[in-house]
């Protein structure tokens, strides 16, 4: 059974593991950010870095922003953590931005630990 943007995760995945499998654990990143934007370039996977959101409240833009880490093919937010485990704050905070980029899938990846850790968030 397949499943939404099943390919684009796979790849997308795959990549944060070669990252994480070369660089290993306990980085700042803002490293794994680094190396992930030169895998995606080339691996010609479109992609944008820190992309900027606003948020609208009530017919006004707010004037803080919020930055997702990485929108890949397009619509999948990829969110970069180097933490002990993944814990429900950012969870939070990637559906959060999954709903303001009007997407509907969401990555986290973790690379904190020995081996890489992710989540796939779909709303």
């Amino acid at each position: 059974m397949e499943y939404y943007k099943q390919e684009e995760n796979y790849k997308i995945v795959g990549i944060c593991m070669e990252v994480h499998r070369i660089l290993g654990p306990g980085l700042l990143e803002i490293v794994y950010k680094d190396a992930l934007e030169m895998e995606f370039k080339n691996n010609n996977i479109p992609f944008e870095r820190e992309k900027e959101f606003s948020i609208e409240y009530k017919g006004n833009i707010l004037p803080h922003k919020f930055y997702a880490d990485f929108i890949v093919y397009d619509e999948i937010i990829l969110e970069i953590k180097s933490v002990k485990e993944i814990n429900n704050e950012h969870i939070a905070q990637t559906l959060n931005y999954i709903k303001l980029a009007d997407s509907q899938i969401g990555i986290i990846a973790n690379f904190q630990n020995k081996s890489l850790t992710h989540k796939r968030l779909i709303i």
